[in-house]
């Protein structure tokens, strides 16, 4: 389980890069809007299922 919670927190990362992807000469800001929001959804995503794994582990015990 310590694995897959590190899956998620390297999944959290990886929507924050997408969040704040810069603009440049390939990504136009329309692109860069689109990977913003596509990045925001992956954060609150893998936030919840990390949450859903603390829970999950307090609970049991």
């Amino acid at each position: 389980m310590y694995q897959l919670a590190i899956l998620y927190l390297a999944g959290i990362l990886a929507g924050f890069g997408l969040a704040n992807l810069p603009t440049s000469a390939i990504i136009t800001p329309g692109i860069a809007e689109f990977f913003a929001i596509i990045g925001g959804i992956a954060v609150i995503v893998f936030s919840v299922a990390i949450l859903y794994l603390g829970l999950k582990a307090i609970l049991r015990k």
